[in-house]
């Protein structure tokens, strides 16, 4: 019996070539854009879960009230926050800080050939490996990180400095300054790691006396829970560990966030988790379920269509003893078959196109073809997509009465055929979705790359202060050195980039304040000419002066800063902030210092040139490459020990958008995807019905028709589904699109050109589509097709 049906199945495909064609690669488009988001989705759902016990293991954040009780989370807490949960909280099995991830000079030492470069590590507590049970390589990871003089490397750093012999013993130079003997060895660690390091060393090595100060926010810290004790039991103990050790009260109560979840849900409002990366992992399930059904979509369609054709088989069939059963099963195991073929060109499609897709997405996704779970994916999306595609086209054409059928009663009434024009709407509705989702994604990414942010951000670059330069008389020099430069406009110091100042505070205080009013400004620490090399205008008063004493003392400040405290003219106003009590010597129009998705907050600059990390540069116009190389000798006279390393700021600004860019390019591919599997079934039902009309053609031509109202003929219903699909998407993208933009606190406006475009586009496709069917069979000779009547 199934080798019969293979049979049947194998000559239906021969028979309908056209169709087959159509159907096979339709769902083999369907079937790689899904396996290629499945195999995205499961990779962002895999961070972290390599480590033995990640479950257990939480990041310990903290909840502040601000402004009248507004929380907010910072993931940076106190140092002694870690010895407190230690001492107070049974629950915690193991707890550890980490400091600030960033990247050191790693030197190798007495080697043949010494080797230098920049390696990201991490300085983090003795209690590290308690918490975090990373495969070791060689040596005891745990005893090496006990010892002040000891680091521990991954494999790929020791094949990299030590190539052809063992790490263990050698000697590695940190930041050209500190000597470290290699302890152990640690396995590399996945892409999919939130943690990412090459080395890592004891924190007592840099701790420094704010460290271990309740009133600074400067480490990270991870515990580990029992396996037996509840998290929200654990995170209710630790509630009033701040009123028991510091001394001060702001409404602090640490927040436990699950060490699988960093990854996907990484954004808080009001002291809790309100979403993240997980947002795009659910849109392009979505994503993949819609391309997934219009591939689905046009098999049903073309297969019902074509019923007709079938009737009298199925009617021959069931007088000669077929039950409905195993007429259902033929036709259901002709559509697994066409599933059967097209997840083999599927396959290969994504595997054509994953190195692509990889490099466009920093991602490391691959095939895994020996993993029996994939075949067990790759066998359930053959059986949903075969069982989903062929079900309506078996139940309705296993249905049919045989003697009406072998008395040539075939006509299938208006069911199938609303079915099919059903069919064609959802199908494109999806489709015109996926179209305004492209425009209106894209429109905002330029308006995010075009907005004018206050300040001047091409042609900047910032090279980060190391080395020789963390001392202020050498950074000093640097910048006098430069200014020097023909090539050079101007340059300044300072703590942050200007476009995405993390560092905030509480210290800020003026006249009239209530005492017990938090606020939470940002800040930065600058030297002179800021103004000047970021192009911030101002509204009142001045830059810093570098030579004069007293500003020191004095702050600049933006104007919503201006606002929080209730000055009109700020100017000559007194506050008091970290650097002591001082007065407001500049008002800054409002810029732009984080990502869109952030209201401008309160901004205040101190003028503290010795405490600042990097060195912002104003290249002339045209004059980048000699700038550039300029600045690359000036380093190596100046700093020789560490390689020229820099980057612009639009670049860094860039980045505040990846996952954004990301989206919009996914949503761009697919699209277009989704339209050509549209059209596909477009096209299939076209040429159906061409075919089916063929003598109807050949008739109205001889009777003096002409091409233009056969090619209407044909085509007015089809166009008619568009406009319908039309209407029903564009309120459903106006809803969705709406609230995506939402997350943006300045973004461009909805605009009805942008739905009317979309709907523009797909008409224009759909009318495309039809009309080149429509005209070949408009200019067919009747002669041929009226030769047999």
């Amino acid at each position: 019996m199934l080798r019969n049906y293979l049979k049947i199945a194998y000559r239906s495909l021969l028979k309908n070539k056209l169709f087959s064609g159509i159907n096979i690669f339709g769902l083999a488009l369907g079937m790689a854009c899904a396996l290629l988001i499945g195999l995205w989705v499961r990779y962002e759902l895999s961070y972290d879960r390599f480590i033995p016990g990640v479950e257990n293991i939480y990041n310990v954040q903290v909840n502040y009230a601000f402004n009248g009780g507004k929380l907010e989370t910072a993931q940076y807490v106190p140092g002694p926050l870690q010895e407190a949960i230690a001492k107070d909280i049974p629950n915690v099995a193991a707890v550890t800080k980490i400091s600030g991830g960033g990247e050191s000079l790693v030197k190798s030492i007495a080697t043949a050939t010494e080797k230098s470069a920049k390696e990201k590590g991490h300085f983090v507590s003795a209690e590290f490996f308690d918490v975090f049970s990373f495969p070791v390589f060689q040596g005891d990871a745990k005893a090496a990180l006990a010892q002040l003089d000891k680091i521990i490397i991954t494999r790929k750093l020791a094949e990299k400095y030590f190539p052809n012999k063992s790490a263990l013993g050698q000697t590695l130079q940190l930041d050209d300054n500190k000597l470290y003997t290699v302890g152990a060895v640690l396995d590399d660690l996945p892409a999919n790691s939130t943690l990412q390091f090459d080395w890592l060393a004891n924190l007592k090595n840099i701790e420094q006396p704010y460290m271990t100060e309740w009133t600074w926010n400067s480490v990270i810290v991870y515990a580990r829970l029992l396996p037996t004790a509840s998290p929200d039991h654990t995170q209710a103990s630790m509630k009033d560990i701040f009123r028991r050790y510091a001394t001060f009260d702001n409404g602090e109560v640490p927040v436990l966030h699950p060490m699988t979840a960093m990854h996907l849900y990484s954004d808080y409002k009001d002291g809790k988790v309100a979403g993240g990366r997980i947002e795009y992992v659910r849109i392009f399930s979505l994503v993949a379920l819609f391309i997934l059904l219009i591939a689905c979509i046009n098999f049903m369609n073309l297969a019902t269509a074509r019923s007709s054709v079938r009737a009298r088989e199925v009617g021959v069939r069931k007088v000669v003893g077929a039950r409905r059963m195993s007429l259902v099963a033929q036709f259901l195991g002709e559509s697994l078959l066409m599933s059967l073929l097209a997840a083999g060109l599927a396959i290969f499609l994504v595997w054509s196109t994953l190195p692509s897709f990889n490099a466009l997405f920093d991602n490391q996704l691959s095939l895994d073809l020996d993993n029996p779970m994939f075949w067990a994916l790759v066998g359930a999306l053959i059986l949903i997509t075969g069982l989903l595609s062929g079900s309506y086209p078996a139940l309705f054409l296993s249905a049919m009465r045989p003697l009406s059928i072998l008395k040539g009663f075939t006509k299938m009434g208006t069911g199938p055929a609303l079915f099919r024009r059903t069919l064609v709407v959802f199908q494109f509705s999806l489709s015109i979705f996926l179209i305004v989702g492209m425009l209106v994604i894209g429109s905002q990414m330029r308006y995010l790359r075009t907005k004018n942010l206050g300040l001047d951000r091409e042609n900047v670059v910032f090279i980060p202060l190391e080395g020789a330069f963390e001392q202020a008389p050498k950074s000093t020099l640097f910048r006098e050195k430069i200014l020097r430069q023909p090539t050079i406009a101007s340059a300044t110091l300072t703590s942050q980039l200007p476009v995405n100042v993390r560092n905030s505070t509480t210290d800020l205080a003026w006249p009239g304040k209530e005492p017990k009013r938090m606020v939470e400004v940002s800040t930065m620490n600058v030297g002179g000419d800021f103004i000047r090399t970021m192009n911030i205008d101002l509204a009142a008063g001045r830059d810093f002066q570098p030579n004069n004493a007293a500003d020191s003392s004095n702050y600049l400040i933006n104007e919503t800063a201006a606002k929080l405290m209730g000055m009109s003219d700020p100017v000559g106003q007194e506050v008091t902030f970290n650097r002591g009590k001082g007065r407001v010597v500049g008002l800054m129009k409002d810029f732009h210092l984080n990502s869109m998705h952030q209201a401008i907050a309160p901004l205040v600059l101190a003028f503290y040139p010795e405490n600042t990390r990097y060195l912002l540069v104003k290249i002339r116009a045209g004059q980048t490459p000699s700038a550039l190389a300029a600045l690359e000798r000036i380093n190596k006279e100046l700093n020789p020990n560490y390689p020229f390393s820099y980057q612009f700021v639009d670049e860094a600004y860039e980045k505040l958008y990846q996952s954004e860019q990301q989206v919009s390019t996914l949503v761009n591919y697919f699209g277009v995807l989704a339209i050509l599997i549209s059209c596909l079934g477009l096209f299939g039902l076209v040429a159906f019905t061409a075919e089916q009309r063929t003598k109807e053609i050949g008739i109205r031509k001889v009777l003096g028709a002409t091409v233009t109202s056969i090619v209407t003929l044909l085509s007015k219903d089809f166009l008619k589904l568009v406009l319908i699909a039309m209407v029903l998407a564009i309120p459903l993208g106006w809803w969705a699109l709406n609230k995506w933009l939402g997350t943006f606190k300045y973004h461009t406006d909805l605009s009805w050109t942008m739905f009317g475009l979309a709907g523009v586009l797909a008409l224009g496709i759909a009318l495309l589509t039809v009309s080149f069917q429509s005209v070949k069979a408009a200019l067919m000779n009747p002669v041929k097709s009226l030769r047999s009547e």
